[in-house]
């Protein structure tokens, strides 16, 4: 094994340990929204979706400050940097969640968000250029197996230790006597959630310390290894709105990460909408999680083998929308495993968009991460619009008619969008 070889390897192990660490943090915004719901005393769906708006959004105001702290950091200092963020915003969720203090509480998701903003504006085109563009999404998929490991165990952690009794304990709320005993009842519970983010709080300062001190290869995009037909265009270019495709590709992210968080996040209070009991909604983000992991198994195989990464995201859309449709037309348990069954159509999205979209930047690609990081604002406008729409209008229909027009605009972008240069 060459000296680069065994630096590229020991790259992707160490991107995978991030890339765990962030699905570890972000898919447990699905439990979150049942454990705010009732440790606040929230009275809609809209205001505990409340969780995944705060998180998301700070993508899209950090992004592009992120790339300007990388510019000037460079990759690998500022993964570091980010999980310090993490820490921080993890440790003030802990402590606001506890005194139940609601806006402080997402104001730590807030600060997690950024921590993450700035995680993958560094990671995601680190791992996208650290070989050939056109096995990315391969490499995409290693690091998102790990990815989604963490998402399916983190609820279920999160449950453990936090909902564990969720349905006695709405019981006891709804019986309490009077306010006084209520509230000492809800506070018990959000306590709850302190140890659990304390420790999280500690792992991420120490894993970024270790990021720092450690051997990660720093790579200049100039020099990425990108199709040199494309790569070349990019030195005749002076301004990032002359990349059509890299635009259309951050719309791209937007509709996608609106879509996952919808299967992943949403999908216990799309349980909950069939009077599913909470003990058993708060592990469905898991089953969606497993459904997703299944189909990065399938992109490490296939891609770029038997697959290419424009064939796959189409693939991709297109069962969207099957899986939307039979969720639409079926009801109870079967309707939200075609939910679940939507985190397959999902699993090879992000692998293929990204290294679409970026590819052919050259210089611009940090500003171009930072530009489809902004697109992840979906995962906080989407599903706040349906947890705000189905409480006018039918929740099954809500779901369907907001995740086809997701998948329709990905299917366009898999199969004209990504072509589109200036």
């Amino acid at each position: 094994m060459s000296p680069d070889q065994k630096s590229n390897r020991n790259a992707m192990v160490i991107m995978a340990v991030l890339f765990f660490v962030f699905g570890f943090v972000t898919w447990l915004n699905g439990p979150l929204i049942t454990y705010v719901k009732l440790a606040f005393g929230l009275d809609t769906d809209s205001r505990a979706f409340m969780v995944t708006t705060a998180f998301y959004m700070a993508y899209f105001f950090l992004a592009l400050p992120s790339s300007w702290v990388l510019e000037k950091t460079g990759m690998k200092k500022g993964m570091a940097i980010a999980l310090m963020v993490m820490a921080l915003g993890t440790f003030l969720f802990g402590k606001y969640a506890t005194d139940r203090n609601y806006p402080l509480s997402l104001a730590g998701l807030f600060i997690i968000g950024s921590g993450l903003s700035l995680l993958q504006t560094a990671s995601n085109p680190y791992i996208s250029i650290i070989g050939p563009i056109e096995s990315a999404a391969k490499r995409i998929s290693i690091v998102g197996i790990c990815n989604k490991v963490a998402g399916i165990i983190s609820p279920i952690i999160l449950s453990a230790f936090v909902l564990k009794g969720v349905n006695e304990l709405e019981a006891k709320v709804q019986s309490a006597p009077d306010e006084q005993v209520k509230e000492a009842i809800l506070t018990d519970f959000a306590s709850k959630i302190y140890n659990p983010y304390l420790v999280m709080a500690g792992a991420l300062l120490l894993l970024g310390f270790y990021i720092l001190r450690s051997a990660l290869p720093e790579i200049k995009t100039s020099e990425a290894n990108l199709q040199p037909s494309h790569s070349e265009n990019a030195k005749d270019k002076t301004s990032i709105f002359q990349f059509p495709h890299l635009w259309l590709g951050a719309l791209c992210i937007f509709f996608y990460v609106g879509a996952e968080v919808m299967a992943g996040d949403a999908i216990g209070t799309y349980g909950k909408g069939f009077n599913i009991p909470t003990d058993e909604t708060k592990y469905f983000t898991s089953y969606t999680l497993a459904a997703m992991l299944i189909g990065y198994l399938i992109g490490l195989f296939t891609i770029p083998r038997y697959l290419s990464q424009q064939n796959a995201l189409k693939y991709s859309a297109l069962s969207g929308i099957l899986f939307s449709f039979l969720a639409f037309v079926t009801h109870g348990y079967l309707s939200v495993a075609f939910v679940a069954a939507l985190g397959l159509s999902n699993a090879l999205m992000w692998p293929a968009i990204f290294p679409m979209a970026i590819n052919g930047l050259g210089r611009f690609t940090e500003k171009g991460s930072a530009i489809l990081i902004m697109g992840i604002a979906g995962g906080a406008l989407i599903p706040k619009a349906f947890a705000a729409l189905k409480e006018q209008y039918d929740f099954q229909a809500t779901f369907f008619f907001i995740m086809v027009p997701c998948y329709l605009y990905i299917l366009y972008y898999s199969v004209k969008g990504y072509k589109a240069r200036g």
